[in-house]
């Protein structure tokens, strides 16, 4: 059954951007190998609730449970991880 990874994400305005942008780029072929399947990956976001504004929104459908935990435990995405966690506050849902 398929699992859906959603995730909001808050930037802080006076941080450099460059790191969250390398780790952009390479988690994208992390979860693809891993059969995720990037569903959306937008800024382009109308908030419905004034408390709650995330300028990145990422949903992510992968083909199962099991597949979504793989990737996220793999060593590859462990190397990477830093970079996520030391430039963003990220905000993650699993649905499914």
């Amino acid at each position: 059954m398929d699992c859906y990874f959603i995730v909001d994400t808050y930037m802080d305005e006076k941080q450099e951007r460059a790191l969250y942008d390398e780790y952009i780029r390479e988690v994208k072929p992390i979860v693809e190998s891993f059969g995720g399947e990037y569903l959306v990956r937008t800024e382009k976001i109308i908030s419905l609730h004034p408390e709650r504004t995330p300028q990145r929104v990422i949903i992510i459908r992968f083909p199962s449970r099991q597949a979504l935990d793989a990737c996220f435990a793999s060593e590859k995405y462990r190397k990477i991880m830093g970079k996520r966690i030391n430039s963003v506050d990220a905000r993650a849902l699993i649905v499914g």
